[in-house]
């Protein structure tokens, strides 16, 4: 298996936010997260990037358990696994191409880094990216100039200058319209496919899972509740994994342009989904 979970429970003083997840993974995928605001979706991709540990369990990739590396070893993995948040995480007043240069971080000394000495094929590689994401005339321009979109373009740029083998993403489309919401998503989607990198992505919406993904989880306080592929999940599946009732709706959150016309104020779908 080229990814092997077993067990993997993270406590937080008596509850446990994340509660003896298992999965197997055989080969590169594109594998979307679903489940409601506490259901154990980011503090398992945390862990996987060894950004929190676990309580208990292990995490095999390529037959190597990442929970058990430290130091070195750990950095090396974290290079390997490259994180990507809602948020973006980029250095606003930096300019666009610096910040994606910083995915070469753990691959140089601080002292370069401080001064901002960069190789020129470290400058090279980061503008070919970016034009491979259709935005290379935004490098010289500062982060924080960019729309939304563009910035959660450029966080993905930066984990493509580390060249890794997994892309986590959490949440990558929650603060973006739903124009750029489907630009971030094409542009995950046709990295895995052309790449064949590995991509987890943390979604709050069910038709973005059910678009791009070649498998879903759905978690639910903590566990896994539901593993299988996007014509699976269906709207009773989905009330189950989130807790709902009968008033549950898929539209009131729906990133779909195309639904954009049809949406209705569901403050309860809205609430399940956030």
């Amino acid at each position: 298996m080229l990814l092997d979970v077993k067990g993997v429970t993270r406590m937080f003083g008596p509850k446990a936010a994340v509660d003896n997840v298992s999965f197997t993974v055989a080969k590169s995928g594109f594998i979307g997260v679903i489940g409601r605001s506490g259901a154990g979706k980011s503090t398992f991709l945390r862990m996987m990037n060894r950004l929190t540990d676990a309580t208990s369990g292990t995490i095999h990739f390529d037959g190597r358990d990442i929970l058990s590396l430290t130091g070195r070893h750990m950095r090396d993995w974290q290079s390997q696994c490259a994180m990507i948040f809602q948020q973006f995480n980029l250095v606003p007043r930096m300019d666009v191409v610096s910040n994606v240069v910083h995915g070469t971080l753990a691959h140089r000394s601080t002292l370069s880094t401080m001064f901002g000495f960069w190789p020129d094929d470290d400058i090279l590689k980061a503008l070919a990216i970016l034009d491979r994401l259709g935005i290379a005339e935004q490098a010289s321009k500062r982060a924080e100039a960019l729309s939304g979109g563009q910035q959660q373009r450029v966080a993905i740029a930066r984990a493509l200058m580390q060249d890794p083998k997994v892309i986590l993403a959490d949440e990558p489309i929650a603060s973006l319209d739903p124009m750029n919401a489907q630009v971030v998503m094409d542009t995950l989607r046709r990295i895995h496919d052309e790449d064949n990198r590995m991509v987890i992505a943390n979604l709050h919406t069910l038709d973005t899972a059910r678009r791009y993904c070649d498998r879903v989880i759905g978690m639910r306080d903590g566990r896994i509740v539901f593993d299988g592929t996007p014509d699976q999940l269906t709207t009773g599946v989905a009330r189950d994994i989130y807790g709902a009732d009968a008033s549950f709706s898929e539209y009131a959150t729906s990133t779909s342009i195309d639904a954009l016309g049809t949406k209705r104020d569901d403050a309860y779908a809205r609430e399940m989904l956030a």
